[in-house]
Formats: structure tokens, C-alpha cells, sequence
């Protein structure tokens, strides 16, 4: 396994690994370390199952089924993100994958099924490495707040209640999932790296801050996060897969194709309560 980095914050293009084989222990703790380093990484030419990609994932974690989002046939823990299907305008917009529970995700596998010619490319951000930017006070005073995630932001009724059948899952994934807090300042417990834990897509507050004060904050540290020098864009062709530790990233799946069709199957894997 070779790892070439693509820009000095994140991201890993991987070379010399089959993922449709069985991961032994040793590959699997070279690929995780990796992973951790370089924030995400990049397979080409990969030829997965829906079952080799669940297995694939598995091998990090337990499994999280998303409630709103369809899954592979005979597969739940492959969500299918597939234009045919829904809109996937949500995806549009800077976040961490399921902030919105109490252990969001560790990471996840995505697999390119179907892309556009021209458009659909994926970026993420370092959460870590915008962290480690910030003033010396702002961090110790970030530290001391929580903020408010909640599922409703990126998911609202008007996009993903338009039938009845639609409407009621909304609701029951927003009875099941109900507003939380988490520390603004995120630290891994597996390298005590810090990290910036608030994102646009799920992010609505700031514990006990109004409004006024809460969203200029907010709308800092969202624009800070994404700073170019922070981010790595790819380029999806089919059979392209990407890992990323979700703990310490956001991501932005640009929707710029018009009505071509993008089909990605995601794996995500659970993580930690976050603290």
C-alpha cells in the first residue's frame, strides 16, 4: 500500500490495494492509521459488492442504517445515494455525516456507482487542520461552548415530506433523532487531535447564546473550516472509492450536473459520543 498525499492538510491517493479482497489485521491497521493521518483516502479501479463494501466498512465499526435515505436491496447498511430516487440537494452543503446523533459517525466508504461526465466532484476539509489555525485564545474560549445539531436543518419537509409515506418517515427520523448538543471544540480519542465539530448542514446554535451573537460565531467557523488551504476536491470516475475519518472532516458533494444521474453507495461506520 502506497500513499501519495494530494495537498499538505488532507487527503491520500492510495495505490497497491485490492478492497474487494479481506482485509487482514495488519493491512487493516496500516489503512486505518493512514486514514487518520491524511483524513481521507482515494482508491481507483475498485470492483465492490454491496456486501464486500458493507464487510469492507465493517471491519471498522458497527454499522449505522440511515433513516431517511434507501438502502441496497437485501443490504441495509449500503444507504443509496441515487438522484433517481431522491434529492440530493442536502448533500450540497458543508457537513459531518450524522452530527445529529449521540456518536456520530467514525467515518464511512463510499463507492462511485454512476457519475457525470462533468460535474459531481466531492470536497472535503480538515476540521483539524483549521483547528490548529485559530488563535491561541479563540481556542481556549471555543472549548468552553456546545452546540446545538439538529437533523431538520438538512432535511426539511418541503424536500423530504412530499407524500405521505415520505412525511412520516421524516417525522419518525426526526422523533428518533431529536435536537443534541456536542462540544464545539471536538478532541479524537484516539490521537487527542482537536478539532473544529460544527458544521453548516447540521450545526443551529450555540449553547446558551442568542441568536444575534450565535450565528456571526457560527458563520465564522463555517467559512473557516473550508479555507481552501484546508480542503481537497476530487474528481469522481465509476469504480472510484473514497474513506474518510468523518470525525475530523466535513464534506461537500457539489450538485452541479442538472438531471444526470449519480449513483453512491455509502457505508458508515459508527463512532464515539463525542467529547
Amino acid at each position: 500500500m502506497i500513499v501519495e498525499p494530494l495537498t499538505p492538510s488532507i487527503g491520500g491517493l492510495v495505490t497497491g490495494m485490492d478492497l474487494s479482497r479481506p482485509l487482514t489485521d495488519e493491512a487493516r491497521a496500516e489503512l486505518k492509521a493512514a486514514l487518520v493521518e491524511r483524513q481521507v483516502l482515494f482508491f481507483r479501479d475498485q470492483t465492490l459488492t454491496e456486501v464486500e463494501q458493507r464487510d469492507l466498512a465493517a471491519g471498522f465499526g458497527p454499522l449505522h442504517i440511515h433513516p431517511i435515505y434507501p438502502s441496497a436491496p437485501n443490504v441495509p447498511e449500503i444507504m443509496v445515494l441515487d438522484t433517481a430516487l431522491n434529492d440530493l440537494r442536502d448533500n450540497a452543503t458543508w457537513h459531518s455525516d450524522v452530527s445529529f446523533t449521540k456518536s456520530p459517525s467514525f467515518g464511512a466508504v463510499l463507492l462511485a456507482k454512476q457519475v457525470p461526465e462533468v460535474g459531481g466532484d466531492t470536497l472535503w476539509a480538515s476540521a483539524a487542520a483549521a483547528y490548529d489555525a485559530l488563535p491561541e485564545g479563540m481556542k481556549t474560549w471555543l472549548a468552553t461552548l456546545e452546540a446545538t445539531h439538529d437533523i431538520a436543518k438538512s432535511f426539511p419537509a418541503e424536500r423530504f415530506g412530499f407524500d405521505e409515506e415520505t412525511k412520516l418517515k421524516l417525522e419518525a427520523a426526526k422523533r428518533s433523532n431529536p435536537p443534541i448538543t456536542h462540544p464545539v471544540i471536538r478532541t479524537l480519542p484516539d490521537t487527542g487531535r482537536k478539532v473544529i465539530f460544527v458544521s453548516e448542514g447540521f450545526t443551529t446554535g450555540i449553547v446558551g447564546m442568542e441568536p444575534p451573537l450565535a450565528e456571526p460565531l457560527l458563520a465564522m467557523l463555517f467559512a473557516h473550516v473550508i479555507r481552501p488551504e484546508f480542503t481537497v476536491r476530487w474528481k469522481w470516475r465509476a469504480g472510484d472509492v473514497a474513506i474518510w475519518d468523518n470525525r475530523s472532516t466535513q464534506h461537500y458533494a457539489t450538485y452541479d450536473y442538472g438531471k444526470t444521474r449519480r449513483v453512491m453507495n455509502r457505508a458508515t461506520i459508527v463512532g464515539d459520543p463525542v467529547v
